[in-house]
């Protein structure tokens, strides 16, 4: 069978079979002649069920050098359908169902949701027998079930244009379809991308060629082995170059130095979520491994602010290189070079894996330096979606794939990223780009993580919010961390609702999905309504009731979150200063959202008032006078009482 992950393979037992090619922590190393023997001897169990070239194998694997050798083989000789294993029972029977498997594949003695989903759909149920004294990623495939007539459940393999099995003997052709993975979904159906062995086998060999990797390389991977970035930019990458990659059980940030000092690794990729915790646990570095040195340091999957890169550089005294990459893409399609090379930081670099373009709305090629949606084509691109001919005409101009990121190129050709277009916040007309909120935020020096977002508005369509994560022993308030982003940003792109949290919530992957953030946080949204304490606020909240037409407006309740706009502030403004007589200005309720907090400032502005009103009558008072004043409070001061 011709096979382009084969040949990859092959091409890295010619150059040294016994290199290692799979370690992992506890096992003892696999070489790439061992590995080519595994996948094999997957292969062979996969022909001894009825499936081949065609057939559709999902596997639930746990992060490790197993999960690693077995999407491989599976990939190079069938198809692969790698799932989440913390996925529950109703998703597991959403991907099988909507992916169309043959059969799954298991560790032997797993018993949980997804098995409980086979068994009912009828899938033929493949084991693998994992002994911990055997090399890392060697494991006995068997057959726990056998293939029962229409195995498929009502309803399954019934859409797109393939038969409702993907069964075949492995002597027939295949569609040479090696991956199939699932969009995310945070708004929308998943979209099935299906990835061809060339796809993959040039995404890899164009990753391991941009970052030099040799046989001496060898990368620690933190990255799930269910999403392309651990699958390609990590894994397919590594063996393109004949390299070694540690296949750790994930990222763990106790662990993350052990390993770096266990394995010694030239370098490793992670998403910028990642990199933040690394970074955070950074004494451990030269203490654990004093003499370690990176070669570079790789991130992808999410924009990576230019502060955390900058620390990077710093703990790491390595390179780093951003790089852009998607699913649909077959992983990556920009990166910033390695040195001696330019790197722009702010920038995910240039053309790495596809040719690159900016267009309109309208589908035109746009000029250098302006604005407009990411396209990209080349040989590691999907040739389409799965069944979905609706999304295919949306997402694909002329040959080029439209990312539906927002971005710019250079006049050097670097690429910028200003967001995802469903991600930039419509605020009453104003176009914010959740990345420049997060980097401002970034700035300040107690702040380890951030995440704006969009959150809905009753008049504006959308508001915008940030959640923020304090690096260990810091204190953030939200009134000064908003405070901290004027002069940085302008007005309307402060958040209304700043939330310092323990952890920000993180798909499976480890990025943030802004779109559904405010589903997940709906709680820390959502305040608690505490009664006016002192006659400003109760003045203040009756001024905002007035204006939005409520009742019970609490102390901490957010003006824009109850539906306020810059309009409505303006009024509430107005009735304020002509209530308590102070000069408040519609800016300062950007700064100050809250009935309490508002308060604060309109009594501080009232004393100032004062104050300035006392000053102004005193300037007016002739030296006589002064002298009278100052005599008659000595003299009242004398007679009063001591004790």
């Amino acid at each position: 069978m011709n096979s382009e992950l084969l040949e990859l393979l092959e091409a890295a037992v010619r150059k040294d079979g016994t290199a290692p090619a799979l370690l992992a922590p506890g096992r003892a190393p696999l070489d790439y002649r061992s590995l080519r023997d595994q996948v094999e001897h997957v292969a062979a169990g996969l022909r001894a069920g009825g499936l081949g070239p065609g057939s559709r194998i999902a596997t639930v694997l746990r992060n490790g050098p197993e999960a690693a050798a077995t999407a491989f083989a599976v990939a190079a000789t069938a198809t692969c359908v790698p799932l989440n294993p913390a996925y529950g029972e109703a998703e597991f029977r959403f991907y099988l169902e909507d992916s169309r498997a043959d059969a799954l594949v298991v560790a032997a003695g797993e018993d949980g949701p997804a098995i409980a989903v086979a068994e009912a759909l009828g899938l033929p149920l493949f084991t693998l027998e994992i002994d911990p004294a055997r090399p890392a990623g060697s494991a006995r495939l068997g057959l726990r079930a056998s293939p029962s007539a229409g195995h498929q459940a009502d309803g399954a393999g019934t859409s797109g244009d393939r038969a409702p099995a993907h069964r075949a003997s492995g002597t027939g052709t295949t569609d040479r379809v090696a991956l199939i993975l699932h969009t995310s979904g945070t708004t929308a159906r998943p979209k099935i991308v299906p990835l061809s062995q060339a796809n993959l086998a040039a995404s890899a060999r164009s990753i391991a060629r941009h970052l030099a990797l040799e046989p001496t390389d060898r990368g620690l991977n933190v990255m799930p082995l269910f999403h392309i970035h651990g699958l390609v930019g990590s894994m397919l990458a590594s063996i393109a170059a004949g390299a070694s990659i540690v296949c750790t059980p994930g990222f763990d940030d106790e662990r993350f130095f052990e390993w770096v000092a266990r394995f010694e690794p030239t370098w490793y990729t992670a998403v910028p979520t990642i990199h933040q915790a690394v970074l955070a646990r950074g004494e451990a570095y030269r203490r654990l491994a004093p003499a370690h040195r990176l070669r570079f340091v790789r991130s992808s999957s999410a924009s990576l602010p230019p502060k955390v890169l900058h620390a990077l550089e710093t703990l790491f005294d390595a390179p780093v290189v951003e790089a852009y990459g998607m699913t649909e893409a077959s992983h990556q399609m920009a990166s910033n070079p390695l040195p001696p090379a330019t790197r722009k930081p702010g920038t995910v670099g240039v053309s790495a894996g596809a040719e690159i373009t900016i267009l309109d709305a309208a589908g035109s090629h746009l000029p250098r330096g302006a604005t407009g949606e990411i396209a990209i084509r080349g040989p590691g691109v999907t040739a389409g979606y799965e069944a979905n001919p609706q999304a295919n005409a949306s997402a694909f101009t002329d040959g080029w794939f439209r990312t539906g990121d927002l971005g710019q190129l250079d006049e050097e050709g670097y690429l910028r990223i200003e967001g995802r277009i469903k991600e930039i916040v419509n605020r009453g007309g104003e176009k914010v780009s959740p990345r420049e909120v997060d980097e401002a935020l970034l700035e300040h020096e107690g702040v380890a993580q951030a995440a704006a977002f969009a959150i809905p508005h009753p008049t504006l369509g959308e508001d915008l919010a940030a959640a923020v994560v304090p690096r260990p022993g810091a204190s953030l308030d939200e009134d000064e961390l908003r405070g901290f982003l004027f002069g940085r940003l302008a007005e309307f792109k402060i958040p209304s609702r700043l939330l310092v949290l323990d952890a920000i919530p993180k798909g499976p992957t480890g990025k943030v999905q802004r779109t559904s953030l405010h589903k997940a946080l709906h709680a820390h949204l959502s305040v608690a309504g505490e009664a006016p304490a002192n006659e400003f606020e109760r003045i203040i909240a009756g001024a905002i009731e007035t204006v939005l037409g409520l009742d019970g407006i609490g102390r901490e309740d957010n003006f824009f979150a109850l539906g306020g706009d810059s309009l409505s502030g303006m009024r509430v403004i107005g009735r304020v200063n002509e209530d308590l007589g102070c000069g408040l200005r519609p800016a300062d309720l950007f700064r100050h959202p809250t009935v309490a907090g508002l308060a604060t400032l309109a009594g501080q502005a009232t004393h100032e008032d004062d104050a300035a009103r006392i000053l102004a009558e005193i300037e007016t008072l002739s030296d006589e006078e002064i002298d009278r004043l100052l005599a008659k409070h000595d003299a009242a001061t004398a007679a009063k009482p001591i004790g």
